[in-house]
């Protein structure tokens, strides 16, 4: 029997994080069944589908990319939307508003704590196409080195990831410099100044033996973000053996293996910080236990293959409202998000630079805005 035609829009290639480890792990498990055909999600390249053929796929913000100038075909026998999610900052998902009504169904990646609350968003009206997702990971890849933790009262924190705006570092930069004697690291790409009060390492291959050598020598990852869907670097540090500590806006709540600090609140955080930093070795190991084991029974790659071939082989297609007010709102959002280079705001932005005052005074009053619709819109 002939094996229908899957066309995966996502990011592909060596690197075995994510967003790579998504597209390549679901690739090696859909072909079992399909034919894959991979397409890189920034593509321009228009999609002529046979008719009966499967889009399944991550949209950029960009209009002009592969998915969101090929999923209006109507050849398709089932369009469906996968990618991460969250909505503590409306700007990361709003331009999603305009791609989800022509998908059957929106596979949401993200954590519980994200698609718990989405009746309190402003994407409630998407609640009857959205599917959650469970991020995984490759125990292969990320293979278990932490033996031994350091001394309590020595312990050891790192952040491994980027500067964005989600991931909320300047709030990590406080909570280092509320506790000096506490060693905060910092893996990733920026300038060494880049989170004041935190060791900058740079860019590290944890893929390498010296990028494992060094991260083995560290007891807790910590990520603090305001809008983070799930990073899966808080996976990663599980099947290394490392303990998370984590924002509950980071997609994690309530898991015995990981650490929870409140967000935006240096006092509590840092009482929860030292606390970790002295506990009996004997609790980090039950944790590092209680993480393996989520991983082996949930965060992997067959569970999370399988949750999308559900929704690959079911006839599900709901519509979803179209109210007109939150609609307004999240086109204004995706208006201001600065990740899409083709919007008019991006192009005006740099327009407006080249005359500093006008530029300033006009950014001045947008964040007046911005304050006034966020206030709105949470309330």
């Amino acid at each position: 029997m002939k094996k229908k035609t899957i066309h995966f829009v996502y990011a592909f290639g060596p690197n075995k994080s994510c967003p790579n480890a998504i597209g390549n792990e679901l690739t090696i498990r859909l072909s079992e069944n399909y034919l894959v055909v991979q397409h890189q999600w920034d593509s321009q390249d228009i999609i002529t589908p046979q008719r009966g053929d499967i889009l399944l796929g991550h949209p950029h913000h960009n209009p002009k990319t592969v998915f969101r100038i090929s999923v209006r075909d109507r050849r398709w026998a089932r369009k469906i939307m996968i990618c991460p999610f969250s909505h503590g900052d409306y700007s990361f998902s709003a331009f999603q508003d305009s791609v989800i009504r022509d998908c059957d169904l929106y596979m949401a990646i993200t954590g519980s704590y994200w698609f718990d609350s989405i009746d309190k968003s402003l994407y409630v009206d998407w609640m009857p196409k959205m599917r959650h997702l469970d991020l995984a990971v490759n125990k292969a890849d990320f293979p278990w080195i932490k033996l031994q933790f350091n001394p309590p009262g020595k312990r050891k924190l790192i952040y491994i990831g980027h500067l964005g705006k989600y991931k909320n570092t300047r709030y990590l930069s406080e909570i280092a410099i509320a506790n000096p004697e506490i060693d905060f690291f910092w893996a990733g790409p920026g300038d060494s100044s880049g989170i004041p009060g935190v060791f900058a390492y740079g860019y590290v291959d944890f893929q390498s033996e010296s990028g494992r050598a060094l991260i083995k020598n560290h007891d807790f990852l910590v990520t603090v973000g305001n809008s983070d869907s799930n990073p899966t670097t808080i996976l990663e540090a599980m099947s290394w053996g490392i303990i998370p500590i984590c924002t509950p806006q980071s997609g994690y709540l309530n898991n015995p293996g990981m650490i929870n600090i409140p967000l935006n609140n240096v006092d509590e955080a840092s009482k929860i910080i030292k606390w970790a930093n002295e506990i009996h070795e004997g609790e980090l190991i039950k944790m590092q236990l209680i993480n393996s084991r989520m991983i082996d029974e949930h965060f992997n790659w067959d569970r999370f293959a399988d949750d999308v071939m559900r929704e690959l082989q079911s006839t599900e297609a709901p519509m979803i409202k179209s109210h007109p007010i939150r609609r307004l709102f999240l086109r204004y959002y995706a208006s201001v998000s600065l990740d899409d280079d083709s919007t008019f705001l991006v192009r005006a932005i740099r327009f407006l630079r080249s005359y500093r005052y006008l530029y300033m005074i006009i950014r001045a009053l947008h964040r007046k805005i911005r304050s006034l619709v966020d206030s709105k819109v949470r309330h």
